[in-house]
């Protein structure tokens, strides 16, 4: 089985991300009504990208390369360098965003997890009153059993959940700084 690394062309350390294009506005999103320099790039090729780059470790050094109609490459190395890393820091700010949201999700679900935690180990010890032994056994587990489910969530988040939204971040990020050649 090949390396997916050996599907890139290189040039020494550097692994190429290659994308051909006939004209600029196959790069970019036809119904994104914004400057061309604040345009979202077409879907496909933001896939193409991500993608390419989540084969690689983050460490690996990667070079977008663009081919395109000579009449296109001296307004195409103006604009798509700069279009092109706003794009994806812009996609970072939002997983930055995401991921504070997610967070902050975590902190509240703990608060409200440990509350009602606590709240079913004092009912637990408190219902010692009743007089059948099985009844206080059923309703004590049943309390415990009841308060733990109730930190499902907040662990869930703070072992899980985050990890994806953070590589999608630096995976942004490290797009948003990547070098870009136009030939």
């Amino acid at each position: 089985m090949k390396k997916v690394e050996s599907y890139y062309n290189r040039e020494g350390n550097i692994y190429l991300i290659e994308l051909k294009f006939n004209n600029l506005h196959q790069l970019f999103n036809s119904f994104d009504p914004s400057p061309f320099l604040e345009k979202d790039l077409d879907d496909k090729v933001e896939n193409y990208i991500v993608q390419s780059v989540c084969e690689f470790p983050l460490k690996t050094t990667l070079k977008l390369v663009f081919y395109l109609p000579d009449e296109l490459k001296k307004e195409a190395k103006q604009i798509v360098p700069e279009a092109i890393h706003h794009y994806f820091d812009y996609r970072r700010q939002t997983k930055d965003k995401e991921l504070r949201a997610i967070l902050r999700e975590g902190r509240v679900a703990l608060i409200v997890g440990l509350v009602f935690l606590f709240f079913c180990i004092s009912v637990s010890g408190l219902i010692g009153w009743l007089n059948n032994q099985t009844l206080i056994d059923i309703f004590k587990e049943g309390l415990l059993i009841i308060g733990w489910v109730a930190m499902w969530r907040p662990l869930e988040i703070f072992l899980y959940d985050w990890w994806p939204i953070d590589y999608s971040r630096n995976i942004f990020e490290k797009l948003s700084h990547i070098a870009i050649e136009i030939r």
